[in-house]
């Protein structure tokens, strides 16, 4: 692939001069037009160290225009990055949509360094390159544009750089000792990118390599490269806008699906002696356990979801009652808020990924793409198709990271849910929680039915699996769920 990249292209200072201003123009305009759109735009620019990759940034920083672009730049994760997954220092700064984001230092990095340290094998190698391509084809499928460039040099080329700029005292610093390192490994480092960078290439998501010796030629090769990929993605946009938009499938209901939420026994329950026995019991159990877990720094994430009114409050409250404030947060999920709908889906919820030995609980989740976005229209059908994969993605990333990850379904039969309804109507303090909405919702039980039999079914696995929680009984739902963590949490600590 470098063999016939394209090498030994230089550019006068003339010529420079001249189409600068043109490509300047040209790029904050098309940057201006970017910001009406419903999609992103990241520039990822990897190479060679001396490639000039510090040059076309600072070129790119300077061309465009900083209210509407941001630039992002990774070296060795940090503490509290390390103890996350390793994607979530990505999720966390994407750019928003109608914005440019510049990646330096992207998710190929450690992939490549590790390989050419032996510090993984190719086997290992290739799992990763597998999530990279999972992670640009869900941004890809948002419409987010990915733009990626390799700035390369032939290893002479790479040591008279280094030379060149060690010997100019007000450049010197930029050669570091691992940068001389990096030269003497430049046949495993070249061989190992070119790998990469042949298993990553795509037609949707393609590599683009440009000669970095003459920083004047890999500037404007960068910024033509960038000008007319936003130009054909715009194109395609609009194109895509124009054509009639497919009708929403409606909600069939299969009389002979298998029901799994039929299978539950609603009957099961707890008598209130019984069930306060229990709750001091876990919850004292769980106390010594979230505490343990904390020391040896052990995450958890607990999604619940369920039927309006199905106690996943009740059971919540029950739960952090036996927490530590301090290592604990419960997110709320509600209508996603302007600055999440200018993002991928998936955002909200990784940027409140815990750091070890933290719990975080989510009141609804990254479900609701296949669930109320599903039944209520909000997400087109392609959208939450594909979702059901996203998500388990997303879950494998939390569980490889060695997170306790527990999924409660909390349910009830129509008839108890419209009896909590009436209560909350009779009691001041819950009168909030009852809005004509929750009984809109009730004319549509059966498609929800068919919605989280689709998302058990199509969701659980053996590391992640669903646990469904007979909810009728209150008593017996919040002991269930408590008992539940607290197995998960023996099984992780042993």
């Amino acid at each position: 692939m470098f063999e016939i990249a394209e090498l030994g292209h230089t550019v006068s200072k003339t010529d420079y001069n001249e189409k600068v201003p043109t490509l300047r123009t040209q790029l904050l305009t098309i940057q201006q037009q970017l910001s009406a759109y419903n999609f992103s735009v990241i520039i990822l620019i990897s190479g060679v160290d001396g490639g000039g990759k510090g040059d076309v940034i600072n070129l790119l920083n300077e061309w465009l225009d900083p209210r509407y672009m941001r630039t992002n730049a990774y070296d060795s994760p940090s503490d509290e990055e390390l103890e996350r997954p390793k994607f979530w220092r990505f999720w966390r700064t994407m750019p928003a949509k109608g914005t440019i984001g510049i990646y330096v230092g992207s998710w190929y990095s450690a992939p490549i360094a590790l390989r050419v340290h032996n510090d993984i094998t190719d086997t290992d190698l290739q799992l990763q390159l597998t999530q990279i391509k999972q992670l640009e084809q869900e941004l890809a499928d948002d419409g987010t544009l990915i733009i990626k460039c390799w700035l390369h040099l032939k290893k002479e080329q790479q040591k008279k750089r280094l030379k060149l700029l060690e010997k100019n005292p007000e450049t010197a610093w930029q050669v570091t000792e691992r940068d001389k390192k990096h030269l003497k490994m430049y046949d495993d480092f070249a061989s190992v990118a070119e790998t990469v960078l042949k298993e990553t290439s795509s037609t949707q998501n393609p590599w683009r390599i440009i000669d970095g010796s003459d920083i004047r030629y890999s500037s404007l090769t960068v910024g033509q490269h960038v000008l007319d990929k936003i130009k054909a993605h715009i194109e395609t946009h609009e194109l895509i806008q124009s054509m009639p938009q497919p009708t929403q499938s409606p909600q069939i209901i299969h009389g002979n699906q298998p029901k799994i939420l039929d299978s539950l026994d609603l009957s099961l329950e707890l008598d209130k002696k019984v069930y306060n026995e229990q709750l001091n019991f876990y919850q004292g159990k769980l106390n010594k356990l979230a505490r343990l877990a904390h020391q040896k720094k052990i995450s958890s994430i607990l999604v619940f979801e369920g039927w309006d009114a199905g106690g996943k409050g009740g059971a919540i409250r029950r739960l952090t009652h036996a927490l530590d404030a301090r290592n604990y947060q419960v997110i709320s999920i509600a209508a996603p808020t302007d600055e999440e709908r200018v993002q991928h889906y998936l955002w909200r919820f990784w940027r409140h990924m815990p750091r070890a030995g933290r719990i975080t609980i989510y009141d609804r989740s990254w479900y609701g793409r296949v669930l109320v976005e599903r039944v209520e229209g909000f997400a087109r059908e392609q959208e939450w198709t594909r979702a059901y994969s996203e998500i388990t993605n997303l879950e494998e990333a939390l569980t490889d990271h060695g997170i306790v990850l527990l999924k409660f379904w909390l349910h009830i039969d129509p008839d108890e849910q419209l009896h909590r309804f009436k209560q909350r109507e009779q009691i001041s303090y819950k009168q909030h929680k009852i809005t004509e909405e929750d009984y809109r919702n009730r004319d549509k039980w059966d498609e929800y039915s068919l919605a989280v039999n689709d998302m058990v079914a199509r969701t659980s696995s053996q590391t992640t699996p669903w646990t469904l929680v007979e909810a009728n009984n209150k008593r017996f739902a919040r002991i269930k769920v408590i008992k539940t963590y607290c197995e998960a949490l023996e099984k992780s600590l042993d």
